[in-house]
């Protein structure tokens, strides 16, 4: 039978702040285990919690950037519950008044780029119903019948972003994880590192017939990857289905992906929120934006990048796809900016350069990065700064540098950090384009390579009959590589070739 099927998710992503969300400790990734304690978020008796205003602001960022409103007024709640890896058995979280509420976000694009979708096009507006803040848990490390407690990760900062039920497949759920990752990123305020647990989602999925409504939610828990959250939902919305048409209920309840066997299993009964038992957090007072809180908030945003990528598109007239790839990290769409800019200043026209800084970027510049082990994101610190690419591009496109010794001399820029100019005038790398130069290396070489010069003029008295047009072809360019090795690549290979022409 067929049926509707409602997605809805819970994502969780770290704040990039310096300490934690309540207290002064560190917070950090990678640590020593339990050495970024300290009485506050160990929940030792008649401490008392202080608000991170980082925290705050960050979070607001994100509530912003996702359409939130930001109300007059928001405080915190203590959510009551048994938490092993929770001291105190509560965590300060926010419910009746939530930070940012009644946003959305819009899916627009084909998944396919990053994965999401197998060509097919998402255009969906997927509501948000909160972005709330609170403290993280701790770690549980269970390693055969002993299970350890790392405290380090006990009160970092967290915001939570909550979906209203409008997506329908593993897909769309998967393609607005790497959206929202993507768009944290570039705001900054979370590394996105799903391997890391900086962000994680728990999915909430329910099948029904159509035009029925909601049917009974399934939460699966702790997904820290998007591929495993479409894998989870398509197999879960399977098994409802299978489950109804057997004339079976859907119980209500958690589960765990298994990552090993595809498939979720039971981790316990659904709670509710009276199940929480939520009250008022005494040792936090009313949070009240004022003007100058809101208008940091307002400053600290960025073009974020589905903006950014039709712009980069239409203003620089890429493809789409070409600008996809140029907006997948903030720092890299920045880099691509300032290096066509520094172009323009060299005398290229705008869609010259940008045409030929994407290719280098999206090719050779990409492939150096993933060799040397440099992230997207860490671009600053590249040697082939926006300005020496700029320069590099204009030397080729003027035509005194040839594509292979460009190659070439990126290369050198990083290993000597130096600028291309240089480089290229100690080599003695500048392209020859006097015609006559090249004329006297083409009689060199036309004279040592006696037999291909006579079997090519034989050619050519020919008329270049189809049967040996091919053969022209072949003996001029073996000729016209003997001329660039004689110069050392410094020939232009148009001008050779025109020069063997002439005489043979």
């Amino acid at each position: 039978m067929k049926y509707q099927s409602f997605i809805g998710l819970e994502v969780h992503i770290h704040l990039l702040t310096k300490t934690k969300v309540f207290c002064r400790c560190r917070s950090a990734f990678g640590d020593e285990p339990n050495t970024n304690v300290c009485p506050v978020c160990m929940g030792y008796p008649g401490v008392l919690p202080a608000l991170n205003i980082e925290a705050m602001r960050m979070g607001c960022m994100v509530a912003k950037a996702l359409n939130c409103t930001i109300p007059e007024r928001t405080w915190f709640e203590r959510k009551q519950y048994f938490y092993p890896d929770m001291t105190k058995n509560y965590q300060i979280s926010q419910f009746a008044s939530p930070l940012g509420q009644d946003g959305f976000l819009e899916l627009e694009g084909r998944g396919n780029s990053r994965g999401a979708l197998d060509g097919k096009g998402i255009k969906r507006k997927v509501r948000i119903k909160e972005c709330h803040l609170e403290e993280d848990a701790g770690k549980m490390i269970h390693t055969g019948t002993v299970s350890l407690l790392d405290y380090n990760r006990a009160g970092v900062s967290l915001l939570e972003i909550v979906t209203e039920p409008d997506m329908e497949t593993g897909e769309e759920a998967e393609f607005f994880i790497q959206e929202l990752r993507r768009m944290v990123r570039y705001l900054g305020v979370c590394d996105g590192n799903m391997e890391e647990g900086s962000l994680r989602a728990d999915a909430n999925v329910s099948i029904n017939l159509p035009g029925r409504g909601l049917g009974r939610k399934v939460e699966i828990k702790n997904l820290n990857s998007s591929r495993f959250v479409r894998l989870g939902l398509n197999y879960e919305i399977r098994r409802q289905g299978e489950a109804l048409d057997a004339g079976k209920t859907v119980v209500q309840e958690t589960r765990l992906w298994n990552e090993n066997r595809d498939e979720t299993f039971p981790m316990r009964q659904k709670e509710n929120a009276q199940d929480y038992r939520y009250f008022p957090e005494p040792d936090l007072p009313v949070f009240c934006p004022d003007k100058a809180f809101l208008s940091s908030v307002e400053k600290a945003l960025v073009e974020l990048p589905p903006e950014r990528l039709k712009r980069i598109a239409s203003e620089y007239a890429l493809a789409e796809e070409q600008a996809d790839l140029i907006c997948e990290e903030k720092q890299g769409a920045d880099y691509f900016e300032n290096a066509v800019a520094e172009a323009e200043k060299k005398g290229l026209d705008k869609k010259t350069a940008a045409v030929r800084v994407a290719n280098w970027f999206l090719s050779d510049i990409k492939h150096i990065l993933h060799r040397d082990g440099i992230a997207l994101r860490d671009i600053s610190s590249f040697r082939l700064t926006p300005a020496r690419l700029a320069g590099l591009v204009s030397m080729a496109a003027s035509g005194r540098v040839s594509g292979k010794l460009a190659k070439q001399t990126v290369e050198l820029v990083i290993a000597e950090d130096k600028d291309p100019e240089i480089i290229v005038k100690e080599k003695n790398w500048e392209q020859l384009a006097g015609v006559e130069e090249i004329a006297g290396v083409v009689k060199t070489v036309l004279a040592a390579e006696s037999a291909a010069a006579e079997e090519l003029r034989a050619i050519a008295e020919l008329r270049a009959i189809a049967v040996t047009e091919k053969r022209r072809r072949t003996l001029t360019a073996y000729l016209v590589g003997k001329v660039l090795a004689a110069t050392g690549g410094r020939a232009d290979p148009k001008i050779a070739g025109e020069q063997i022409t002439l005489l043979l």
